[in-house]
């Protein structure tokens, strides 16, 4: 079997060897006698000497004859100039079976002929192109270069634009009707028509008349379509000009030609399961039937359908009806249809039919994860959401977690693992409980959140430390690309339930990692500012900043009674600091395909006053990670260039700071199918804003800032099923902030000792 193996692999050498060889001068010899290979455009030569055409115009002259040639091939994304898959055409026969055959199958190519890309056919084409943006009588020609292989070509279109032919003239339609009245007056609005002699378009006037169909529906002639309005166009009375004429189809059918105003409005919601007992409600906006039992909150048939019986009908307040309805989440499909009144001809009558959606949705998540601190074990997630607790899209969930690791090497056999499990509990309502005199998108779904949570986190070598919170969200959108979340009160406690020798000689060395580990109360308010938007299909941009403060004005209080000193809440001390964070992240496509070039800076500050001296440990930043430098792993640097005395055990409790930088940039691109590559340059590092004595080197300081960035590069794969992607990401430091046993920039004490894997779920930005 094995010889087998090393049989296979040696022909399969020798078989690119050889396609490597003799590439150059076998890949036509099974073509026919009369039939040329077609090696790729030469070049699209547009004589521009005396009529300048539109780059964009030009691009699409050059995509109608750009087909790509079969002399590469491709891997890994990319293509290469080495015809294999022609070559094998030519030379080298079809077994009928075995694993030469399948081989043969996988790469194999027909060849691409001058016959199979027609560019006679595609002159013509280039000629329509011209003719159908004002530049008539253009001509477009195409000649065969040859190289030393008669049997090979290239082709060379030449392209004479004609002269560019503007609109002199628009005649309108004759004022006669209301709706000939209106068309006029929207096209004499229109962008395209208003401008002083635009350049002759059938692309521009297909759009025109789009827009004014569009404008049209919205004013109640629902069955207008953008074809009832045609153009006539003369080119001939005035030489260069065009004399546009605007008329109907003539077989425009009479509905098209009414006005119609809303008439009765039909909700018709069924049973997940089918069946039940229709019960019928007359709302003010709209009739509900409502097939019983079933959860519905009647209420928001009036604030879901915009359609206002006796208004005009649009078009544009039906989809708003339907986007109403949709957002909830408990419909599983929707469907509006309109159709004239039997009686009133004036009248549409609207019925909107909808399913409900099951009402519970169950999740199920299991991660496995391997620390900086030898720390390995699986965790799951546990998640129930009733999506429709009160009948209105009100979100009720409970979510359980857990997560069991222990710990590798170091000579510990210890039966007491690490292990946290917590629970979390969410009503969510799809708008805000908030006064109306804050500023939100009616069209937009927004959301009030109300949440609780205890999580019990277990270290057996260290400590035990429960945490319990509560809080309220807003989180809404003033437009479409930008969405704000304001938790307007956030209650934490942390409590340490006990500790171990280790840690408290830890926290005995390090007063101020000890001051942040304090059991306290942590009352804080935060906003978050987000803008996410697509720039054409080649640019994404992405700026998110979050600003954060806790303890002010339970401090303001304190002091507004003549409370001085360290002030306490329930008993208990509170937090006072506040934090900042900014994150701008941006995508560029490079090239057509699906390759993207992305990058990231991120940047922020916490900073403790008042009633506390530090910042509490779980609101420091730190750095290393699947999401951050990739070299490094979670708590594994920092702050600055300080670096825990040899022998320090567990030393992650010192790696964390009150000042973050990191960049990263990221270039990915595609393989085979779903499976996706990345090669990536990561760094940053945290500092500390307040000096410590006990980690030296941790402060942040301008002359030092960047020698104390960590720096590491690396590779990925992601398999990308769409809406999950799962990420295994290979980081490879460069520079380590702290003194290694190495010197020079490139300080990594072996290549071996350089390297950390991450497998995550999600892109890292």
């Amino acid at each position: 079997m094995k010889n087998n193996k090393r049989q296979i692999g040696l022909y399969a050498v020798m078989f690119l060897f050889a396609a490597v060889l003799f590439s150059a001068c076998s890949t036509t010899r099974r073509l026919p006698a009369d039939e040329i290979l077609y090696t790729g455009v030469k070049k699209v030569d547009i004589r521009q000497d005396s009529v300048k055409i539109p780059s964009a115009l030009a691009s699409t002259v050059k995509s109608a004859v750009d087909v790509a040639p079969n002399n590469y091939w491709k891997l890994l994304g990319w293509h290469y100039p080495f015809p294999l898959g022609l070559w094998v055409y030519n030379n080298w026969p079809n077994p009928p079976s075995g694993f030469r055959h399948w081989l043969y199958e996988k790469l194999v190519a027909e060849p691409v002929l001058v016959s199979d890309v027609r560019p006679e056919v595609r002159t013509h084409m280039i000629e329509q192109i011209l003719d159908n943006n004002g530049y008539f009588r253009g001509t477009a020609t195409y000649e065969l270069v040859k190289g030393r292989n008669p049997k090979k070509a290239k082709i060379l279109y030449n392209v004479t634009p004609g002269p560019a032919y503007t609109i002199d003239t628009l005649f309108l339609l004759p004022d006669t009707t209301k709706l000939t009245a209106l068309i006029d007056s929207l096209a004499r609005k229109d962008s395209y028509f208003m401008a002083k002699s635009p350049r002759y378009s059938t692309d521009s006037l297909s759009i025109a008349r789009t827009r004014i169909t569009n404008s049209l529906r919205n004013r109640g002639y629902y069955f207008f379509r953008p074809e009832f309005i045609e153009y006539l166009a003369d080119s001939l009375e005035t030489p260069g000009k065009i004399q546009l004429k605007m008329i109907l189809a003539s077989n425009m059918p009479k509905l098209a030609k009414k006005s119609f105003k809303v008439g009765k409005v039909e909700v018709v919601l069924n049973r997940n399961n089918g069946g039940g007992k229709p019960d019928t409600i007359e709302m003010k906006r709209a009739t509900l039937i409502q097939m019983k039992p079933s959860r519905f909150r009647k209420q928001i048939i009036d604030e879901a359908v915009s359609l206002r019986p006796g208004r005009t009908f649009s078009v544009r307040a039906m989809d708003r009806t339907q986007s109403n309805l949709s957002r909830l989440g408990i419909f599983n499909s929707l469907n509006i249809e309109a159709f004239p009144d039997s009686v009133d001809s004036d009248v549409l009558n609207t019925v909107i039919t909808g399913t409900f959606d099951s009402p519970l949705e169950m999740s199920i998540e299991m991660n496995a994860s391997s620390k900086s601190n030898s720390y390995i074990g699986p965790g799951l997630t546990l998640g129930l959401t009733n999506k429709n607790i009160f009948g209105g899209g009100e979100q009720l969930s409970v979510k359980l977690t857990g997560s069991y690791e222990w710990q590798t090497g170091r000579g510990r056999n210890s039966v007491f693992n690490s292990y946290e499990a917590g629970i979390t509990g969410s009503l969510a309502f799809p708008r805000l409980l908030a006064p109306k005199f804050i500023p939100r998108s009616r069209y937009q779904l927004n959301w009030t959140r109300f949440q609780l949570g205890a999580d019990l986190l277990n270290r057996p070598h260290f400590f035990k430390m429960a945490q319990f919170n509560a809080s309220v969200n807003y989180d809404w959108r003033l437009r479409r690309h930008v969405s704000n979340t304001l938790t307007l009160f956030k209650l934490t406690y942390t409590n340490l339930l006990k500790t171990t020798a280790d840690f408290d000689s830890i926290m005995d060395a390090n007063p101020a990692i000890a001051q942040s580990f304090k059991s306290q109360f942590i009352p804080q308010m935060s906003y978050t500012y987000t803008y996410d938007r697509e720039f054409g299909r080649n640019n994404t941009l992405n700026w998110t900043f979050t600003v954060q403060e806790a303890g002010n004005v339970f401090w303001a209080i304190y002091e507004a009674c003549g409370k001085k000193g360290e002030k306490k809440l329930f008993g208990t001390p509170f937090s006072q600091f506040v934090k900042g964070q900014c994150q701008l992240v941006w995508g560029r496509r490079v090239g057509s395909g699906d390759h993207w070039l992305v990058s990231r800076v991120a940047a922020g500050a916490a900073h403790a006053y008042g009633n506390s001296s530090q910042v509490p440990y779980s609101e420091q930043f730190y750095v290393g990670g699947a999401n951050s430098v990739r070299a490094f792993t979670v708590r594994s640097i920092g702050p600055g260039r300080y670096s825990p005395p040899a022998g320090t055990p567990d030393d992650y409790f010192d790696r964390t700071g009150t000042f973050k930088f990191e960049a990263n940039v990221e270039y990915r691109f595609p393989i085979m199918g779903i499976l996706h590559g990345a090669v990536f340059l990561d760094a940053g590092n945290v500092w500390l804003l307040k000096d410590d004595p006990l980690r030296p080197g941790g402060t942040l300081k301008a002359s030092s800032f960047l020698r104390d960035l960590a720096l590491g590069t690396g590779v990925g794969l992601r398999v990308d099923i769409s809406m999950l992607v799962l990420r295994g990401d290979l980081g490879i430091g460069i520079h380590a902030p702290y003194a290694t046993s190495k010197n020079g920039y490139y300080n990594m004490p072996s290549f071996g000792k350089s390297l950390a894997f991450h497998l995550a779920i999600g892109y890292p930005f």
